[in-house]
Parts: C-alpha cells; sequence; structure tokens
C-alpha cells in the first residue's frame, strides 16, 4: 500500500496473522505451506503478481515470495486500496469469531481461507477509510535502525572501557598467576582475578554506564565483544589465558591451513601491548600481531 510502483521480497518464517498468530484452516496441507500460500494470497489480494523462489540458503524456512508486477493498471488503485482495507476488516472479524468459541459460531469463510469474499463488513465507525490509515496501531519501522549491540560506540571509548576493566582484575587480590609453560621461560604470567558483572559495573563512573545502558546487553555485550581479553561466564569476567584455548577439532584442508597461516594476523595483540607480563603465548603460537611489522 506505499505505492503502486512498490516492489517486495518476503520470506515467511513464523506464523503470524495481521492480529495475531496464525491459525491453521486446512489439514491436507503442512502447517508451513498452508503459510506460505496465504501470504501469497496476500500479495494477490494487495493486486500483485505472486512468484515463488527456494533460497540457497541453510535453513528449513528458505521458500521466498516476490511481488515485482501489479494486476491492475494505475487508475484502479484506489479500487484496490478499498478492496485491500475490506480484507483486513474481515480478517480482524475472523480473527473475534475464532477466539469466542462459547458462541458456537460457524464462519465458512473464515476456515476456507477466502476472507475477501464474505459480504458482511464492519460497522462504518470500525471500517478504515481507503488510502488513510493502514491498521489501527500500526507502526512501521524506522528507515535506519539503531545499532545496539555497543558495536557503533567509538573505539576510543571501547578502549578505555577494555583497560580498565582488564587493570581492575589485574590489581584485585589475590592475582592468580599461572607457570609460563611455553619454551624455556620459566616466569610467571598474571589472569587476575575474576569479578562478577555488578562489582565490575561498581568501578566504572556513571558517564560510561549511562552510556552502556543504552546498548541492549550493556556493559557484559561490550566485554563479550571483546573476547579476545574477557571471557564471562556465570556472571563473572575473567581474563582470558589464550593458553588454555583448545584447538579447533576440525581439520582444515591443507591449502586453507597455509591461507589462514599467511592471513589471521589481522589484528594487534591487546595482551603484547598493554599486559604487564606480556601475551602468554610465543608470537609464533598467537592469533593475534605482536607489533606491527607481523599485520598483514
Amino acid at each position: 500500500r506505499s505505492s503502486y510502483s512498490c516492489r517486495y521480497f518476503v520470506l515467511p518464517c513464523c506464523f503470524f496473522d495481521f492480529h495475531g498468530k496464525y491459525s491453521r484452516r486446512q489439514s491436507k496441507k503442512t502447517q508451513y505451506r498452508e503459510y506460505l500460500d496465504f501470504v501469497a494470497q496476500v500479495g494477490f489480494v494487495c493486486g500483485f503478481h505472486v512468484e515463488e523462489d527456494c533460497l540457497r540458503i541453510p535453513s528449513t524456512k528458505r521458500v521466498s515470495l516476490i511481488g515485482k508486477n501489479r494486476t491492475y493498471p494505475p487508475a484502479e488503485s484506489a479500487l484496490i486500496d478499498k478492496q485491500i482495507t475490506q480484507f483486513i476488516n474481515n480478517r480482524r472479524t475472523c480473527a473475534v469469531f475464532k477466539c469466542d468459541r462459547r458462541v458456537g459460531f460457524n464462519h465458512k469463510d473464515c476456515c476456507d481461507g477466502v476472507c475477501e469474499e464474505v459480504g458482511t463488513e464492519l460497522p462504518e465507525d470500525k471500517t478504515e477509510t481507503a488510502g488513510t490509515t493502514w491498521m489501527p496501531g500500526f507502526q512501521p519501522r524506522e528507515k535506519v535502525e539503531q545499532v545496539r549491540n555497543c558495536a557503533s560506540l567509538p573505539r576510543e571509548f571501547v578502549d578505555d572501557v577494555v583497560l580498565n576493566v582488564a587493570n581492575l582484575l589485574l590489581n584485585a587480590t589475590p592475582q592468580k598467576s599461572y607457570p609460563d609453560t611455553q619454551g624455556e621461560n620459566t616466569s610467571t604470567w598474571s589472569q587476575g582475578e575474576s569479578l562478577s558483572l555488578k562489582e565490575v559495573a561498581e568501578h566504572l563512573n556513571k558517564e560510561t554506564l549511562k552510556r552502556l545502558k543504552s546498548e541492549y546487553g550493556g556493559l557484559q555485550t561490550l566485554l563479550k565483544n571483546n573476547h579476545q581479553v574477557f571471557e564471562v561466564l556465570n556472571g563473572r569476567v575473567h581474563i582470558r589465558d589464550w593458553r588454555k584455548e583448545k584447538p579447533s577439532s576440525k581439520t582444515k584442508p591443507e591449502a586453507k591451513r597455509r591461507l589462514s597461516a599467511e592471513a589471521f594476523k589481522t589484528r594487534l595483540c591487546w595482551f603484547f601491548i598493554h599486559h604487564p607480563d606480556g601475551c602468554s603465548l610465543p608470537s609464533e603460537s598467537c592469533p593475534y600481531a605482536h607489533g606491527t611489522e607481523e599485520l598483514r
């Protein structure tokens, strides 16, 4: 209904109608096939030639429906808009009757899925005027969705929070030190203490917490995003010890192993730069670059 030149692509997934969950009406079809037919019917009522395609994606719900061309000339737009309004209103009427089963109402057209052919319309005060309102309470998405998973926060702000939290864990007492088992070096590498998310938050300033509060997941999401440095388990924050990370169980072909070995060092190692003991892994074993000369 946005415009005559509108085209659409839809990948049906969850079974919903205009006003709630979609109710099955034909036992001879699978629920998925019946729902696809319903979505195609909506496109047809809205005046589209509806095409069906199957996507190459790893999902059980991969049938898409496409509307590229109209079934009517532009001059008939007002008439089709009236038809759409009646279709929506009739499905609302059907939904109300289906919910109230005590009256024993048997709505034939509601059951066979051709609700647009129902002769009865809603009272005049309940009927929408064509072209004025799509549906009562309908709120489309904003054109630009705000990213709120901490990914859009300034890099300087994120780096500052990461450094503050890491120093908080390293300076907590008592510290945990582990022997450096890599090579001949017998020095110890400090992993610091683990603290709860609440304890970490209590040590951050109000401005930082206020900024994180507007993000989904807040502090926990930011720390999980920085998985090179932190590990968040059961609500507690730990500094990640890369010596304990298990190597991938999947065996890659020789060509892919060679390619990844040449290309994986695209970021600097945080521990090499900031940790008082440096990185717990030698340069050849660390997946991150120990210095700019190792960056690829």
